[in-house]
């Protein structure tokens, strides 16, 4: 299984490692006295010893990890994903699905990702739009109500990252954490920048939620109100391609006091999927609609790339709505690799405006040592923690042994990704309706609990593998 944020860590950067085949426990916490050493010894059962001081011994207690606590431990970023989580598979959908048969008391809301679909249209050799109609067939046999397209909620983020970047740029005269701002999509970046950085990179990062998310808002609010059901009444899974967006789902901030629910309920990555022998049908069907009246969409995508184009339409919304001026095609440079790039447009009279996209832990890792010092030449960073964007997530369909290499098969997602058209946010139809029917407007109270989370810095605390041995 590949780790989003591999290579450049040590073990010493770590505290609650674990292999994919240890038990994710902790012993509770041994107070030490200054100049005493508490010691442990593990007994063949697996069982925690604590040796007191005088000889005797204590057993600890174990506490399994759930989702939420991987959230609230002492910073891991790469063994969250080794975590066997119950709550978070296809085995709790097929649950909800057998226990649905009988009176329906629940709707079931399927969304899958650009890149989970391109992942499965590379393994079967199908075209994207094919995969797509497949996988709504399939999902409406087993007795899902509806299946959604997440392009459509990423029309939310890509046009709330735009505005906002825009509102921090003229803040920034009197703002020194204004800028750079820093992209919120990837959730292996946040759990990373809320663990490890804290106070000094949160600032800085945008407050705009991520496909997934804004897709989980309009599933439990919009789509719920129109059906006339509770927010409780539905279940949301998302097919994604990437295992932190599991991490994502279960934060806090997506979770309703009120109604006591999770805007998404479950999240399966791509592989998780498939790996069970699932083949796409020979049948296929249309995906629906989130606006009412709407004939079912085609397909369609972003310019940018496969991890959404951030920073793409936020250069060319900006320079738009800064100096007054279309930029046209953008120029992107190659720095240090392949996965740090940047992009400058130059106006004549106005000071250049300067991004970059930083991929994998190396790079980001440069990007937020530049943002603690105050030595960022860039006003926007579009981070994701896999190497070469979300196509190559972690939660990605492998090639079996023999059929191709990793190198092949990440190339053609890639180039299934980019075979659709694209469109720019605003032109989407179905937007405009919603910001007005739905949020009240762009910059209404309600957009802004909708479409905007926040984040919070995370205390470590002590575990085994902080304890002087």
């Amino acid at each position: 299984m590949a780790s989003n944020f591999s290579g450049a860590l040590q073990l010493t950067d770590l505290n609650d490692f674990i292999t994919p085949s240890q038990e994710c426990v902790k012993p509770v916490k041994i107070d030490r006295r200054p100049g005493k050493v508490g010691k442990i010894k593990i007994e063949d059962d697996g069982s925690y010893i604590e040796v007191l001081e005088g000889g005797s011994e204590r057993k600890l207690e174990k506490a399994k990890i759930t989702l939420n606590d991987c959230l609230a431990c002492s910073g891991c970023i790469t063994s969250a994903e080794s975590v066997l989580i119950t709550q978070q598979s296809q085995e709790e959908l097929y649950k909800v699905l057998r226990e649905n048969l009988p009176n329906g008391q629940k709707v079931v809301v399927v969304s899958v990702s650009p890149q989970s679909r391109a992942s499965l249209a590379a393994k079967y050799r199908l075209s994207v739009t094919d995969t797509a109609h497949k996988l709504t067939w399939f999902f409406k046999k087993l007795g899902v109500h509806y299946v959604f397209d997440t392009t459509f909620s990423r029309n939310f983020s890509l046009l709330e990252s735009c505005r906002e970047f825009v509102q921090r740029y003229k803040d920034s005269e009197t703002n020194k954490s204004a800028l750079p701002m820093l992209a919120s999509a990837c959730p292996g970046w946040i759990c990373y920048a809320e663990k490890t950085h804290g106070t000094y990179i949160l600032p800085y990062i945008s407050t705009a939620k991520s496909p997934q998310q804004v897709m989980g808002s309009l599933v439990k609010d919009f789509v719920a109100g129109q059906l006339g059901v509770q927010p409780n009444n539905v279940f949301h899974v998302t097919v994604m391609p990437c295992y932190d967006k599991k991490l994502e789902a279960s934060r806090s901030d997506f979770y309703s006091d009120l109604y006591s629910t999770r805007d998404v309920d479950c999240v399966i990555t791509t592989g998780r999927y498939t790996v069970q022998g699932i083949i796409l049908p020979d049948e296929s069907m249309d995906l629906d609609t989130i606006v009412p009246g709407m004939l079912p969409p085609d397909l369609v995508s972003h310019d940018g790339g496969g991890s959404g184009g951030y920073l793409e339409h936020i250069m060319k919304y900006s320079v738009t709505q800064i100096f007054g001026q279309n930029c046209g095609q953008l120029q992107y440079k190659t720095l240090r690799n392949q996965d740090f790039q940047e992009v400058t447009v130059e106006i004549e009279g106005c000071p250049p405006l300067k991004m970059a996209l930083a991929y994998g832990f190396r790079n980001i890792q440069n990007i937020v040592q530049k943002v603690k010092r105050g030595k960022c030449p860039y006003h926007f960073v579009e981070i994701m923690a896999c190497p070469t964007g979300c196509n190559n997530g972690g939660g990605q369909l492998k090639p079996d042994d023999g059929e191709e290499t990793m190198k092949e098969r990440l190339q053609r997602v890639t180039e299934l990704y980019n075979s659709i058209s694209t469109l720019t946010p605003d032109c989407v139809p179905g937007m405009e309706q919603l910001y007005t029917n739905w949020l009240g407007g762009a910059d209404s109270d309600k957009a802004k609990q909708m479409l905007h989370t926040s984040y919070h810095g995370v205390e470590k605390i002590a575990n085994a593998l902080t304890i002087t041995w």
